[in-house]
């Protein structure tokens, strides 16, 4: 088993121990969702507050692992690994951040997610941009319109731009921090905009 196989698995592990350790201490209902200003607004039972996420994280971790199996081009995703695992084990701990930021909530340390969640996304578009820059033809990752996946040249021009522009909007979203008011704006208008060029400028290379 690799070592970016072994992180994942005990990402995944920690989550059901922590869930578990912490069930007893745990109110009858979890707040489990914020408002743009970091209000509780969302409320699960007990149970499901506490192993809603670590279910999601056996999912998320399941389709990390598999798809450099079944990818048909999976051969190109093994010439930018290393990246893909970075990214995997950041998302993995990305994850495990937000459930740690519930847990202490309701546990009456409450740290308001718009406080702590720009800083968190800002790191993972960081590698998400490191990914698309490195990345090779795929079906999965990276920006991947019609026209990337029609052509290498123009899945790397677009990338290598795509990659440039998501390690911007995580400098940006990590601004964000210090406007918490305002930084659900900081994150997804930088994303939004990045996707939207990337796409753009894929078809404008098509076309040459």
């Amino acid at each position: 088993m690799k070592k970016t196989e072994i992180v994942i698995i005990a990402l995944v592990l920690l989550s059901f121990a922590a869930g578990i350790y912490f069930y007893p201490q745990m109110p009858e209902r979890i707040a489990s969702h914020w408002d743009m200003q970091g209000n509780a607004n969302g409320y699960l039972s007990k149970f499901w507050g506490i192993f809603f996420m670590p279910f999601i994280l056996v999912i998320i971790a399941a389709v990390f692992l598999a798809i450099p199996r079944i990818d048909p081009l999976k051969s190109n995703i093994q010439k930018f690994r290393n990246q893909y695992d970075n990214f995997a084990i950041v998302f993995l701990l990305f994850m495990s951040m937000v459930y740690a930021q519930i847990i202490l909530w309701n546990l009456g340390i409450q740290i308001k997610p718009n406080a702590v969640y720009p800083a968190g996304i800002g790191i993972l578009l960081y590698f998400a941009g490191v990914l698309c820059e490195k990345s090779k033809r795929n079906w999965f990752i990276g920006v991947r319109t019609p026209w990337t996946l029609s052509s290498d040249r123009v899945w790397e021009r677009t990338n290598r731009l795509g990659g440039r522009l998501f390690k911007l909007s995580g400098a940006i979203s990590i601004i964000g921090a210090f406007f918490p008011d305002y930084a659900f704006y900081f994150i997804l208008i930088p994303i939004f905009s990045a996707a939207i060029i990337s796409v753009v400028f894929s078809y404008l290379v098509y076309k040459k």
